[in-house]
């Protein structure tokens, strides 16, 4: 089941095999947030000083790839080891300068991951998005339900 122990798991064993060279210099917490059509996840610096990784909440979905969350948490932990929205220096002005981050990505081993991640997104993320939002069924109606009252 993925729920919040599996996620916070999920991130001990990606920093541990990929990240262990980066020092967590606060407490980074992680959550499902949002239920987003074009955002996997993000951090963010919380008011107490932690750093929060937010993953799409609709990756609790097992239809959804466990490479897509594996990737999107180290994704956003490379945003924390750059200095974005952690206590780490910035290295860069622009958190995706020059595609850094898919650089980064690949340089640690999820070269195939990405690859596959963008196959993947292309060809099913929009569909189980509609599915999982009912966006599909709501979008259709507002759609007709708009037409029919410009004709009155």
């Amino acid at each position: 089941m993925r729920d919040e122990s599996w996620l916070a798991s999920l991130l001990h064993e990606i920093w541990d095999e990929k990240f262990s060279h980066v020092k967590k210099k606060n407490n980074v917490v992680i959550r499902w947030k949002g239920k987003w059509k074009n955002k996997f996840g993000h951090i963010k610096m919380l008011k107490n000083g932690d750093s929060e990784i937010g993953i799409n909440a609709l990756f609790q979905d097992e239809r959804v790839p466990e490479y897509v969350v594996r990737l999107t948490i180290a994704h956003e932990i490379i945003h924390y080891m750059h200095g974005f929205h952690s206590p780490h220096q910035k290295k860069f002005k622009h958190p995706h300068k020059g595609g850094i981050v898919n650089m980064e990505l690949k340089k640690i081993g999820f070269g195939e991951e990405l690859a596959k991640e963008k196959r993947w997104f292309k060809e099913s993320w929009l569909n189980l998005y509609n599915e999982l939002t009912n966006n599909g069924f709501e979008e259709r109606k507002r759609n007709y339900n708009t037409s029919i009252f410009r004709f009155f």
